[in-house]
């Protein structure tokens, strides 16, 4: 290795705020290390696959209404309809612990109507009723753990 070579890595040592540098060529092996550098030796090994993309979050405790859309469709039963979770979470009937339910048996219902709050991942998810009925039953009680597709309420809708 000539001079120029090793100017050449002391400028890739200075560009890329390196510490300690060492290259093996066939016989010559070559260590660079700065002045004064008592840093551990770290390792970095390339990966092996591409990590996933990190999927944006939404805000934490930020009230999100959940679309339509996000939801299983209904199961119909009758003359009633299943209205099933959009998410796995933990249901809430009320905006807080000793305020009245969002709706209960016999409560009419329009679209923009808020049912409960689904907590996922610290974010609290306002879940609209995106009908117009009326509630005949609500089926899981404040504060439990709810599925995907769980059945969340029966709605009679109106025609």
């Amino acid at each position: 290795m000539n001079l120029e070579e090793l100017k050449k890595l002391v400028r890739l040592m200075n560009s890329n705020d390196l510490v300690e540098i060492e290259i093996e060529s066939g016989d010559s092996k070559v260590r660079l290390k700065k002045a004064g550098a008592n840093a551990p030796t770290t390792f970095a090994m390339p990966p092996m696959m591409a990590a996933p993309a990190a999927m944006p979050q939404p805000a934490p405790f930020a009230s999100m209404p959940v679309a339509a859309s996000a939801k299983l469709p209904e199961s119909v039963e009758g003359d009633s309809v299943t209205f099933n979770s959009p998410m796995v979470g933990t249901f809430y009937s009320a905006p807080s612990p000793t305020a009245d339910p969002f709706v209960k048996a016999g409560d009419k219902v329009s679209p923009k109507t808020v049912l409960c709050i689904i907590e996922a991942m610290k974010v609290m998810n306002e879940i609209a009723a995106e009908m117009h009925g009326e509630i005949l039953e609500v089926l899981v009680g404040n504060g439990e753990a709810v599925e995907y597709g769980q059945p969340l309420f029966t709605i009679k809708p109106k025609k």
